[in-house]
C-alpha cells in the first residue's frame, strides 16, 4: 500500500513532531464518546427542524398538526445549542489525532468551510425568530412556514460541508485532484454518508418525540385537541422505523463506495454487529405498533438501549475505518518526518562547527554552513523539495542581490504548490551578504 500510495503520487507532508498531551487511546475513547454525543444533538436538531417543517405544513388543515409543530419547534433551538456546546471535545480531539489531515481537508475546501461559521448564525437566528414569532404570525402562515424552509435548507448543507471534509481527509492520494469544495463533493461515497446521516436524524428524532410525549406531566389533553399520548409516541414510532428500515439500504451502499483501502476484517465484526443489535429494536417497535394501544410504549427503553449499542458499534466501526485507511499514509508520513529531522539535526551539527568567519575546517564557502542549518530543509541545489531548487533562485535573483536579503528577511507567498516560506529576520547583515553571496554562487 505504501508503494502504491508513492506511485500515485499522493503528497506525504511532514507530521508536526510533538507529543500528544494524552495517550493516543484516551484521545480515541474521547473522540468516539464526544462525538457520539454531539452527534445526538445535531440529529435531534436536524431531524427535528425538518419534521417542524412538515407539520406545520401539514398544520395549516389540522390545528392538531400546527401544535405539534410549534412543540417541536421549542426543542430545535435548545438542542441546537447542545450541539454547538458539545462539538468542541470531538473537534479538538480529532484536531490533536490528525492535525495534518484534518487541516489539509479544510484548506482544500477552503470557502466552503469557512462558510460554516456565517451559515450556522443564520440558521440560528431564523430558528429563534420561527420560534418567537409563532402567536404574531398566525396571519401570515406561509411566510412563517417559509422561515422554518430556509432554516432547514441551511441545516441540510452544514452537515454535507462537514461530511465532505471528514471524508477527503481519509484519502490523503486524493488532495492532489481535488479543486475546491465541489469537487471532493464528487467523490462516489460523499452522498451514502449524507442519507445515512440524515436517515439516524429521523430515527434519533422519533425516539425524542416518544420520550417525550410519554413523560407522565407532559399535557396532552390541554394542547391538543383531537390527538392522545398514543397517537404521538405513534408519530414517533413510526419514523424511527421508518428511517432505521432505511438504513439497512443506505448503510450497505455507504459501505460498498468506500474504497477498499479500510476495509478489514475488524471493520465488518463491528458493522454486522451493529446491525444485529438494531433488529430488536425495530421488532419491539413493531410489535408497539401493531398492538395493543395501551401497550405501544412498553418496550421502549429497550428500544433506546439497543439502538444506543448499534449506534456504539457505528461509531466504532467509522473509527476502525479511519485507523485503517491512514495507516500506510501514517508510515510514510513519519518516515518523512524522520528524514527531516535527521538533515535538519546534520544541518546544525555542520553550522556548529563554523569558525567565527563563517568559515568551516573543511573548507566549505561562507554562507554554506547558513545555508544548511537554515535552508537545506526546504531547498537542494537542483531539484524541489518543498521550495524552489537553488538552481532556480539563481536565475530569478541574478544580479538582484539586494532582492534576495529582502525576500530572505520577509517572504510572501508566489507558488500555489507550496506553502508560503517563513521569514528569517535573525540573520545578521553579514551572514545574510554570505548566504545569498553563497546562493547566486551556484551553477
Amino acid at each position: 500500500m505504501s508503494l502504491l500510495l508513492q506511485a500515485n503520487k499522493t503528497p506525504v507532508p511532514r507530521n508536526i513532531p510533538l507529543a500528544l498531551p494524552l495517550p493516543e487511546w484516551l484521545l480515541v475513547i474521547i473522540l468516539v464518546l464526544s462525538f457520539l454525543l454531539h452527534i445526538l444533538f445535531v440529529n435531534l436538531m436536524v431531524g427535528g427542524s425538518i419534521l417542524t417543517l412538515w407539520a406545520e405544513i401539514r398544520g395549516k388543515r389540522d390545528s392538531d398538526y400546527d401544535v405539534f409543530a410549534n412543540e417541536l419547534a421549542k426543542t430545535v433551538t435548545v438542542n441546537k445549542s447542545l450541539a454547538v456546546v458539545l462539538g468542541i471535545a470531538p473537534l479538538l480531539s480529532i484536531n490533536v489525532l490528525y492535525t495534518v489531515y484534518f487541516y489539509s481537508a479544510n484548506a482544500l475546501t477552503g470557502f466552503m468551510w469557512i462558510l460554516i461559521i456565517p451559515l450556522v448564525t443564520v440558521a440560528f437566528l431564523l430558528t429563534y425568530l420561527h420560534k418567537y414569532t409563532w402567536e404574531v404570525m398566525q396571519a401570515y402562515k406561509s411566510l412563517h412556514i417559509a422561515i422554518i424552509g430556509l432554516a432547514v435548507l441551511i441545516f441540510l448543507f452544514i452537515p454535507l460541508i462537514f461530511l465532505v471534509n471528514i471524508n477527503l481527509m481519509l484519502f490523503p492520494e486524493k488532495w492532489g485532484s481535488i479543486q475546491g469544495f465541489f469537487s471532493a463533493l464528487a467523490l462516489p461515497n460523499v452522498f451514502p454518508r449524507y442519507f445515512h446521516f440524515i436517515c439516524a436524524s429521523l430515527a434519533v428524532t422519533g425516539l425524542f418525540i416518544c420520550w417525550y410525549a410519554r413523560r407522565p406531566n407532559y399535557p396532552v389533553e390541554q394542547l391538543f385537541t383531537k390527538w392522545t399520548r398514543y397517537d404521538i409516541i405513534r408519530i414517533g414510532y413510526t419514523l424511527a422505523l421508518a428511517a432505521s428500515t432505511a438504513q439497512f439500504f443506505f448503510g450497505p451502499l455507504l459501505l460498498v463506495t468506500l474504497p477498499s483501502k479500510g476495509i478489514g476484517i475488524n471493520l465488518i465484526g463491528v458493522i454486522l454487529t451493529g446491525a444485529i443489535l438494531a433488529l430488536p429494536a425495530m421488532w419491539w417497535m413493531w410489535k408497539g405498533l401493531t398492538g395493543a394501544r395501551a401497550h405501544i410504549d412498553r418496550n421502549f427503553w429497550k428500544v433506546v438501549l439497543f439502538f444506543s449499542l448499534t449506534v456504539l458499534f457505528m461509531a466504532s466501526g467509522r473509527h476502525v475505518y479511519r485507523a485503517n485507511a491512514l495507516e500506510p499514509h501514517q508510515k510514510l508520513m513519519a518516515a518523512q518526518t524522520a528524514e527531516f529531522e535527521k538533515q535538519s539535526k546534520e544541518a546544525r551539527e555542520g553550522a556548529a562547527i563554523n569558525s567565527a568567519e563563517g568559515v568551516k575546517e573543511n573548507g566549505d564557502a561562507p554562507g554554506e554552513a547558513i545555508f544548511k542549518a537554515n535552508c537545506s530543509a526546504c531547498h537542494a541545489k537542483d531539484r524541489k523539495i518543498v521550495g524552489p531548487p537553488m538552481t532556480e533562485m539563481v536565475e530569478i535573483y541574478q544580479g538582484k542581490q539586494e532582492d534576495m536579503k529582502h525576500w530572505i528577511l520577509s517572504p510572501g507567498k508566489k507558488r500555489a504548490d507550496a506553502p508560503q516560506m517563513p521569514g528569517f529576520p535573525q540573520l545578521t547583515d553579514k551572514q545574510l551578504n554570505d548566504l545569498t553571496i553563497y546562493i547566486l554562487s551556484i551553477q
